[in-house]
């Protein structure tokens, strides 16, 4: 895999970056079109394409924005990788040019919104590239008819990407492992219960205490959706309730870890970028 990854300067770039998103996502209604891209481009935003010689395969784009305090950030709006190009890196990859452009901008801060029950893309954002969250919003983009996010309430998580803290450097570093969930010897609020089609939604939640506390969400929420889609809907009104509940009271989502095939988050209180 030959891989280049560079700003989009060119009505074409942006056009393929246009259609990049209906053919990741299986949509063409909602997408950013290429006009406003190109405008992003030129007026301090962050738009990249990646390409393997010269097929376009992946891209990001986002653009300066301020934080509630009036720091400047980058907003990254999306990045996607092509289906058949996914689990070889490039997303990785393509994340790193980001963070790198950010940079030179002299722009430490990135954030981004994701679906917190999609456990591949909170350990991607939080176990690899050391994202936090600690901002939870219901049905953020209202109903959403794409083949990945329908059927359920659009509810985010806000993750910030501190670009150039120590606890990101380690983690781009490989230095900062995943501990075993049992080792870590701190509650799970929410413990799901095994089933013939994998982890039911639990049948109640604790309230989160402790320094440190354990989340879990569905193995695989896309095959959830299809074949359970009630529990699916249970999980992310349980969910819903306990993030919101435990940011109000001083919790960051810090990491995301894996035992066997269940997932959870680490939340932890009064957690501190450094």
């Amino acid at each position: 895999m030959s891989i280049i990854i560079r700003a989009a300067r060119t009505p074409e770039d942006c056009r393929a970056i246009e259609q990049l998103q209906a053919d990741i996502w299986g949509y063409s209604a909602g997408v950013v079109p290429f006009h406003l891209l190109l405008t992003m481009a030129k007026e301090g935003g962050v738009v990249l394409l990646a390409l393997d010689q010269d097929k376009p395969v992946g891209f990001a784009f986002g653009f300066p924005a301020l934080t509630a305090d009036g720091r400047l950030k980058i907003a990254s709006h999306q990045a996607g990788v092509l289906p058949d190009r996914q689990d070889q890196g490039l997303g990785y990859a393509i994340k790193l040019a980001q963070r790198e452009a950010a940079l030179a901008l002299g722009i430490k801060l990135m954030t981004w919104t994701f679906d917190p029950l999609q456990g591949r893309n909170a350990r991607f954002n939080l176990r690899k590239l050391g994202a936090v969250g600690n901002t939870y919003t219901p049905n953020l983009y209202g109903e959403m008819t794409d083949a990945i996010n329908q059927g359920l309430p659009s509810d985010r998580f806000t993750v910030a990407w501190w670009l150039d803290s120590p606890h990101v450097n380690r983690r781009l570093g490989g230095q900062d492992l995943a501990p075993a969930v049992d080792a870590l010897a701190c509650p799970i609020l929410n413990p799901g219960q095994p089933h013939s089609a994998g982890v039911s939604a639990p049948d109640q939640f604790d309230q989160p205490h402790g320094w440190r506390c354990l989340v879990e969400i569905p193995a695989d929420l896309s095959q959830l959706k299809a074949s359970r889609p009630e529990v699916a809907l249970t999980w992310r009104l349980q969910t819903r309730q306990i993030f919101q509940t435990a940011f109000e009271n001083g919790y960051t989502a810090v990491d995301f870890l894996r035992r066997g095939d269940r997932n959870y988050y680490l939340l932890q209180k009064n957690w501190q970028n450094d």
